[in-house]
């Protein structure tokens, strides 16, 4: 049966005239997966925001998300953390419902839940709540992007919760970490900032230099925030014309400013910022091994998934894999791999070992082992069977998956929306669909000693470093690595027999239902 479902499509940009007074309309082809009865549609209101609307009759939450194309990368330079802040304060009030957090607790008194998070080039806001409160919700939620107070005392307030957010994440190694590999980038990349911000960051030093903090939030919200540059998801239970009645009337007056699509060209790392080796204190004890590359971004070419080929190899498990000849010497406990803070214009590939107490001590060996499997899959040629396997995996996935709950789908698609075609915001890049072994070994071959960064992280280096990194005070010391040395690690290495994956008949290829015929045989008992 073909998954593909016929919906409206528009133009960016309604024609002038009376069809700039009404929504646009066209037709394209939306992938959804095969058993998935809920109904998809695209609008594109006149002030250019781009909408999916899904109608699904057996829904017990109705759900929003609208994604902003705009995120910490735009933070004006001396007031990191100036986005994260406007996603806080868009939640306190607007001038239609003036009341201080009345949108949350609407949310939270109709049986639903509210949250938002801002990421390098996106802010996304969402919401679930029950069935019956979604017209309301919605009028709520649309006046963030309409018409938000922004009052001077719920400043100061949420500047404080922005610092005790960050408050606590100086003790998570996640926040910890990511902030170290940033730091050790260009520092003329977007990528190099603080993201999060705090109180001295949006408080004490834009005070020094003579800024209003809110004036200058308002100036980034009415600058940055337009209809153009954003994308809209409602699920609800209603059929697809009253969401799209629901959608036009709250939503049409969130002005177009007609903001340009931020670009930010160029990849953070220089090559000063590779081959290098950072050891870091971390706060947990354990033993972490990261291996990451610059790559070219997947999403580049996501139809083809070179990534997604090369991530299954470097983490598969089976026998003569590298996690399963670590894990037979005893080094680890766990090995990820695979694409991560990517954007369309850079992307990092990156091996996460956690090391057990011997693995720490046999690292180079570690890294050798890698190094070395890499050679084998780059000089293996890219057989066609495991790219079929991937891609029945994949499918399966996607085609057969559970549902997710509203709020997680409508986040999920409405950051889609941002990246990737209309046909494909459901799919997204989770099927690979186009064998490409060019694309394929041209990650491969990014995959070099010239081009790795590696960062050690245990407790066993506390006292033997002489670097802190300045926003999460993380110790770190760095020592150069260039491929001679690297070399040597891959030939002291032992000798195992790394080798790729046997073909798995275990993968099913017929997931369909059948319609089976078979008499029923019906037995009674009379009880005396």
């Amino acid at each position: 049966m073909d998954s593909r479902l016929r919906e409206v499509d528009a133009p960016a940009e309604p024609a002038n005239g009376a069809a700039a007074l009404a929504t646009a309309k066209a037709e394209v082809e939306v992938t959804k997966p095969r058993n998935d009865r809920r109904g998809y549609r695209r609008v594109v209101l006149p002030n250019a925001l781009e909408c999916l609307l899904i109608s699904d009759p057996d829904t017990d939450k109705a759900a929003a998300s609208m994604n902003v194309s705009v995120g910490y990368f735009c933070d004006p330079d001396g007031m990191e953390g100036l986005a994260h802040f406007l996603e806080h304060m868009l939640f306190y009030a607007s001038e239609k419902y003036p009341i201080e957090d009345s949108y949350s607790k609407y949310i939270a008194e109709h049986g639903g839940s509210t949250n938002a998070f801002t990421t390098s080039e996106h802010t996304n806001f969402y919401f679930d709540v029950n069935n019956d409160s979604l017209d309301d919700a919605l009028d709520r939620f649309a006046q963030f992007f309409i018409k938000p107070l922004m009052s001077p005392d719920a400043t100061l307030r949420e500047i404080k919760a922005v610092d005790s957010e960050n408050q606590k994440n100086l003790l998570s190694d996640p926040w910890r970490m990511s902030q170290l590999q940033k730091h050790l980038c260009s520092n003329n990349h977007p990528y190099h900032k603080f993201s999060t911000g705090n109180w001295d960051t949006l408080e004490v030093k834009p005070k020094e230099k003579g800024l209003d903090t809110r004036a200058e939030l308002i100036n980034f919200y009415d600058s940055h925030y337009s209809a153009n540059l954003m994308q809209l998801v409602v699920y609800g239970k209603e059929s697809l014309d009253n969401i799209q009645t629901l959608v036009e009337s709250k939503f049409c007056d969130i002005k177009n400013v007609g903001r340009k699509h931020f670009s930010f060209a160029g990849h953070p790392c220089s090559s000063k910022d590779l081959q290098i080796l950072v050891k870091a204190v971390p706060i947990k004890q354990g033993h972490t091994l990261r291996i990451l590359w610059p790559i070219t971004p997947n999403v580049r070419h996501y139809k083809e998934g070179p990534c997604k080929y090369v991530s299954h190899l470097i983490g598969h498990e089976g026998e003569g894999s590298l996690f399963y000849i670590l894990k037979k010497l005893g080094w680890a406990m766990s090995l990820e791999a695979g694409e991560g803070d990517w954007s369309y214009e850079f992307s990092f590939f990156s091996v996460v070992i956690q090391l057990t107490d011997v693995g720490h001590e046999h690292m180079e060996d570690v890294v050798g082992l890698l190094f070395r499997y890499i050679t084998l899959l780059q000089t293996s040629g890219t057989p066609k069977w495991i790219f079929d396997e991937l891609l029945a995996i994949c499918e399966t996935g996607f085609h057969y998956r559970d549902k997710s709950p509203p709020s997680n789908y409508v986040v999920n698609i409405s950051s889609n929306m941002q990246i990737f075609p209309p046909e494909d915001w459901l799919i997204a890049s989770s099927v690979p669909s186009k064998f490409s072994p060019d694309a394929i070994q041209k990650v491969l071959n990014e995959l070099t000693t010239e081009n790795v960064r590696i960062f050690w992280e245990s407790k066993l280096f506390e006292g033997h470093t002489d670097l802190t990194e300045p926003w999460y005070g993380t110790s770190y010391c760095v020592e150069a690595v260039p491929p001679s040395i690297m070399q040597k690690w891959v030939e002291n290495a032992p000798n195992e027999d790394l080798h790729l994956p046997k073909p798995n008949i275990f993968i099913p290829t017929d997931l369909s239902l059948k319609n089976v015929e078979e008499k029923v045989f019906i037995f009674s008992q009379l009880c005396t």
